[in-house]
């Protein structure tokens, strides 16, 4: 075997093995970031009534009924943005309220949805309020 063969040989392998472990470091860290997503998005099903499911899977949002007025909707949208405050038909307001660290937009519809209907009162004081961003719907 002459040198540009050997050199050409080792290049190879090590260009394969470069390849195989890129492979492997995407998959992990894929699979790393799938799964709080995946347990995320079963807890959002078990949380969430077929109703509320379906709306959020067809419309990217889910409406939640506040616990102390029938005639006042939080419209939580599916993935990361402000929740929309509907009273009597006519978007009011625009609220705001993350979790200081990251987690699944499907936690954050949890979140909410867990917050209204709990204590809707502390909800709306601690969320940051926008004027709406569309008067009607």
């Amino acid at each position: 075997m002459n040198v540009e063969t050997l050199a050409y040989t080792v290049g190879a392998v090590i260009g394969t093995l470069a390849l195989v472990l890129f492979g492997w470091l995407f998959v992990h860290s894929f699979l790393k970031w799938l799964e709080p997503r995946r347990r995320a998005g079963e807890l959002l099903r078990a949380v969430l009534t077929r109703t509320q499911y379906r709306q959020l899977m067809w419309h990217c949002y889910v409406d939640i009924t506040s616990p102390s007025d029938h005639e006042r909707i939080y419209r939580v949208p599916r993935y990361s943005g402000t929740v929309g405050l509907i009273e009597q038909g006519r978007r009011k307001a625009e609220l705001c309220l993350q979790p200081l660290e990251q987690v699944p937009d499907a936690d954050i519809v949890v979140i909410h949805k867990l917050m209204i209907e709990a204590d809707e009162e502390t909800y709306l004081r601690t969320a940051n309020r926008f004027a709406p961003k569309y008067l009607d719907y």
